[in-house]
């Protein structure tokens, strides 16, 4: 799993919380689940103000769309 986190003129420690929240939803959830595929996650800036419930559930519906 690749992780791009990019600016959307937010600041060091809103980046790195975000990257830490995708990765731990990763580990836990979909490590597994994804076949041997790689995958680039790039998150929208509305992501940002995300909770962690709401950026699970897109991580599943887009499990469940892509049929994993």
């Amino acid at each position: 799993m690749g992780l791009i986190v990019p600016r959307f003129q937010h600041n060091a420690v809103a980046r790195n919380r975000l990257r830490r929240q995708l990765r731990d939803l990763w580990r836990r959830e979909f490590q597994g689940r994804v076949p041997a595929w790689d995958v680039v996650i790039r998150p929208r800036p509305d992501a940002y103000g995300a909770s962690f419930d709401t950026l699970r559930s897109d991580l599943l519906a887009w499990c469940e769309a892509v049929g994993a």
